[in-house]
């Protein structure tokens, strides 16, 4: 047990950084979605649930890359 808490804390600090950034972008997109009516492709319940979903990078990058509307 001691040994894996080793190596977690052995990459706290690339994780940090990384989870910090995760939630910026699912807020930045979450913020995106709502604040705008109209979508390329679905609607908003559809982006939502895939920003929330996929919310490690891929959701909001999806998002970003075949749901958003440029205005």
């Amino acid at each position: 047990m001691n040994e894996i808490m080793n190596e977690i804390m052995q990459y706290l600090p690339f994780l940090i950084p990384l989870v910090i950034v995760e939630f910026l972008l699912l807020g930045y997109t979450l913020h995106h979605i709502f604040t705008h009516t109209h979508y390329r492709r679905g609607n908003r319940a559809l982006w939502v649930a895939v920003s929330i979903a996929g919310m490690n990078f891929v959701g909001p990058v999806l998002y970003f890359l075949l749901g958003r509307e440029d205005h």
